[in-house]
């Protein structure tokens, strides 16, 4: 769990801080004036594409997790279905 709550918290920060970067880049470029929908998916498109690349590692953490919580689960599964098969 803390994995999920690591990435989600840095994917959140990241997009927070390329927001307020579209926001300051369209300020001073259009006089102080920037159109929010398009800051928003802006930022969203920046952010998604750099964290492919920054997040790597604990996205990849996040998986591992996943991993190894899935296979623990299916051979849970697969021990009581031949618990079953026994009986």
């Amino acid at each position: 769990m803390k994995e999920f709550v690591v990435y989600t918290v840095m994917r959140v920060l990241l997009f927070l801080a390329s927001f307020g970067v579209v926001v300051g880049v369209m300020a001073l470029a259009f006089d102080g004036r920037y159109n929010l929908f398009w800051a928003v998916i802006l930022a969203f498109l920046i952010s998604g594409i750099a964290s492919y690349f920054i997040l790597n590692r604990q996205r990849e953490a996040f998986a591992r997790r996943v991993e190894a919580r899935a296979s623990r689960a299916s051979a849970a599964f697969e021990e009581r279905k031949a618990r079953e098969d026994q009986d």
